[in-house]
């Protein structure tokens, strides 16, 4: 499959769902994933992807966590799990996809939290990955704000 925008759209989607899961449920990741792939038509689902920030977030929960949470206004645990999620997953890509540009990443975040999030989640996750973004990726976002 050619890896399209919303192939990685939908595994961002699926990924965020799974991670709020395993937060919640705390279900082991093989036994999540199972139950994606049964739940859910992934045909057109960057599925690599999928599991890479899925089994990616869990395997490296606390460097992940590390990267954000100077950039917090409160513990990780008072987050409502939405936003845990969330900026766990876009963290895990900040720090680990550098084939995707950080614009990218922050984009979607703030698309799943308008869709899924409190109200008003979506400024928050903007404004923490916004400065995570500038402390993983500074070349890229200096780059940036000289263009």
């Amino acid at each position: 499959m050619t890896v399209t925008a919303s192939a990685r759209r939908k595994a961002r989607h699926y990924a965020m769902q799974a991670l709020y899961q395993w937060q919640i449920a705390g279900a082991s990741l093989n036994t999540i994933e199972a139950e994606f792939h049964a739940d859910n038509d992934m045909s057109k689902t960057d599925v690599e992807y999928f599991r890479d920030i899925f089994h990616g977030v869990a395997k490296n929960l606390d460097e992940v966590e590390s990267a954000f949470t100077p950039h917090l206004d409160r513990k990780v645990d008072e987050l409502d799990p939405v936003s845990r999620a969330l900026l766990r997953m876009s963290t895990y890509e900040l720090k680990n996809r550098i084939d995707v540009p950080y614009k990218v990443v922050i984009n979607e975040a703030v698309a799943l939290a308008k869709k899924f999030g409190p109200t008003d989640a979506f400024k928050f996750i903007n404004g923490i990955l916004d400065k995570t973004a500038a402390d993983l990726r500074a070349p890229e976002v200096a780059a940036d704000k000289k263009a």
